[in-house]
């Protein structure tokens, strides 16, 4: 028998072993990682998981559309659409979390906060940040309370824009449901059995990367948002750097791709032999004119 079945049925046993599993979850490889390509029959993959973390996964919905219909209350308790929070010409880091979570959220969250120091973008002039609750017990107070704590772990001010929201059952399941975040409320802890996962957005409201984990590289998250900007984010020379590295979904990092680095210095060289050329060529056409 695993140590996961043999937990002790206590409610401390269960909130300890929930939160393990939910660690175990937090870095297990994507569908596309798993034997078979994520192909492999959901049945085979629940058995061998802990009956807490069973159904929890993440299926990838890149490209998919966010329900920018759904509402939710924010921070001050105001009811707003999600397509009102999302910048229109901005990429959006979305964090899916509770607030009675004993553990892995606040790793997710403490994560993300040290990635967006150390990411070279700035929040509000190159990207925005939303966090919602999956809880439909949480309130605008809690989130007020954890994001004046998180901005100030960032030094921001309270006008920057990082939205907490918080909603009803079946506004929160329309936005899981369209990102692919599969989770399950455990009766005996009292707690939710979820991904650990920040997912970056476009301008346009969909779905562009998956971060896995609790930490996340700040190379990784720059290229992210870089991409799902799509040219609106960041320098040029970022936007040449995303040219030669591609997403590895199996190492679920930004790794370096040599084709791109070839055809990007292809094309330097081509720049450089053109400005030659006709660098040459109007100084041939001054000498003619002089003569």
């Amino acid at each position: 028998m695993s140590s996961f079945q043999s937990l002790p049925s206590s409610r401390a046993g269960w909130r300890a072993g929930l939160a393990v599993a939910a660690l175990v979850l937090s870095v297990a490889l994507p569908a596309a990682a798993l034997p078979g390509g994520g192909k492999t029959p959901r049945d085979i993959v629940d058995a061998q998981q802990p009956p807490q973390v069973q159904g929890v996964d993440v299926e990838e919905h890149l490209g998919e559309p966010l329900p920018l219909q759904a509402r939710f209350l924010d921070e001050t308790g105001k009811e707003v659409r999600l397509g009102d929070v999302l910048p229109k010409d901005k990429p959006t880091l979305l964090t899916l979390v509770y607030y009675e979570c004993p553990m892995l959220c606040n790793l997710v969250i403490n994560g993300q906060v040290s990635a967006m120091r150390e990411v070279g973008l700035e929040l509000g002039k190159d990207y925005h940040a939303i966090t919602v609750s999956i809880d439909p017990k949480d309130t605008p107070t809690q989130s007020l309370e954890r994001r004046r704590r998180h901005l100030q772990a960032m030094g921001k001010s309270e006008s920057a824009p990082w939205h907490f929201l918080t909603g009803t059952e079946d506004n929160i399941h329309l936005l899981t449901e369209a990102v692919g975040f599969k989770y399950r409320y455990d009766e005996a802890s009292k707690q939710f059995a979820h991904p650990a996962v920040v997912q970056v957005i476009t301008p346009e409201g969909s779905v562009s990367r998956y971060l896995y984990g609790t930490t996340f590289p700040a190379k990784d998250m720059k290229l992210a948002l870089v991409e799902a900007g799509n040219g609106r984010v960041g320098t040029s020379f970022d936007r040449v750097v995303l040219s030669c590295f591609k997403y590895d979904a199996a190492m679920r990092r930004y790794s370096f791709y040599v084709f791109g680095f070839i055809r990007t210095g292809a094309l330097l060289v081509f720049t450089a032999l053109s400005s030659m050329l006709i660098f040459f060529w109007r100084r041939e056409l001054k000498k003619g004119a002089a003569a």
